[in-house]
């Protein structure tokens, strides 16, 4: 006879203590407040959140959810999957979504692979029964005369036939609009490689191939490494949180001072620009960059606060011909550095004059 499971109060500490249950209660509340539904998965997701709340999952999840947003489904289930990838390996880890899709990808193909091979199957069977069933009909029109037996063998060959034609339709349909989803998919996760989820910017990467590609081209862009001014400060003062939306304002800022040219965020406090005209013309919109950013008086949302002024400091160094990346990202940090060593909020370029 089973056991009745005892009231949740009357169980040992190690199970139902008070601890436990308000860790309970708090996932509850947790899936709750994003209005997700209290799947294993997802109750599995939370646990891992609120037992450790400094860990990066739980990072990920307070910067995905500033500003009051809630968390998707699809959201869960990326960070769900993060969770078991990171706890599989022993360490935090990043899911790769691109690695995901292309195991997605050769599952497609190798669904596409069945199919046809089914076809081609069914098509040299429906072939074979056709060659011998019209040797059996020879056979019988010379014996009895008679064509009646050539009629209804086609006619149930065709009609198996068909039926295996149409199940292969369906199942290539299907596979049709899988492969669509997949390549949506795919050319989301190229976006996703390519870009800061913070900031929306380019990331690394993407600067890295938009300055290999003008190198290809035979053009000698300028880069610019432009770094937030005493920015652990802020984020040692207000926190990370507020240090992520100071991030936004910087990058919003360089973004709309230089509209034709690709700014990225490099790491950390850290963003380049990439510059197809002259150094003249990159020191300008830098400079436009540098004085809008500040002049602004930046507020903590919640409280009000003012975080006061925010600036960053610049290098600019223009390329030489076929000079690799490192080269000239190298001159352009060294000169960056001469910056904040000269006082901070100013701009250094190859010509070692501050503005």
């Amino acid at each position: 006879m089973r056991r009745k499971m005892p009231p949740l109060e009357h169980l040992p500490d190690a199970v139902g203590g008070i601890a436990t249950r308000a860790l309970y209660k708090r996932i509850g509340d947790f899936l709750f407040a994003q209005a997700m539904a209290p799947t294993p998965a997802n109750y599995a997701l939370a646990y891992a959140v609120l037992t450790d709340p400094a860990g990066d999952l739980a990072k990920s999840i307070a910067a995905r959810t500033d500003g009051g947003v809630r968390l998707s489904q699809r959201d869960l289930d990326e960070l769900g999957l993060r969770a078991e990838r990171a706890a599989a390996a022993g360490q935090d880890a990043e899911p790769d979504k691109v690695e995901l899709l292309a195991a997605r990808a050769q599952s497609q193909m190798d669904g596409f692979t069945d199919v046809v091979v089914r076809m081609h199957s069914h098509t040299r069977d429906f072939g074979r029964e056709l060659i011998a069933s019209a040797d059996a009909i020879e056979r019988s029109r010379v014996e009895q005369g008679s064509s009646r037996l050539f009629v209804d063998d086609v006619a149930r060959i065709t009609s198996a036939m068909i039926g295996r034609v149409r199940e292969a339709e369906h199942q290539l349909e299907d596979a049709r609009h899988e492969a669509e989803e997949l390549r949506q998919a795919l050319e989301e996760a190229r976006g996703d490689a390519l870009s800061d989820p913070l900031t929306g910017l380019p990331n690394r990467r993407a600067f890295e191939q938009a300055f290999a590609e003008r190198l290809a081209a035979g053009r000698n862009p300028c880069v610019a490494v432009c770094d937030v001014d005493h920015f652990k400060a802020v984020n040692d003062r207000f926190g990370h949180a507020v240090g992520d939306r100071v991030l936004r304002a910087v990058a919003a800022t360089l973004a709309d001072a230089c509209p034709d040219h690709l700014v990225a965020r490099h790491g950390g406090e850290e963003f380049a620009v990439l510059f197809d005209g002259d150094l003249a013309q990159a020191i300008a919109a830098i400079d436009v960059a540098r004085a809008t950013m500040a002049r602004r008086r930046l507020r903590v949302r919640e409280s009000d606060e003012l975080i006061g002024t925010v600036t960053f400091s610049t290098g600019i160094s223009a390329s030489n011909h076929a000079e690799r990346l490192e080269q000239v990202f190298e001159r352009a940090d060294a000169l960056l550095y001469a910056a904040k060593a000269a006082g901070r909020d100013r701009i250094f370029s190859d010509a070692e004059t501050a503005i």
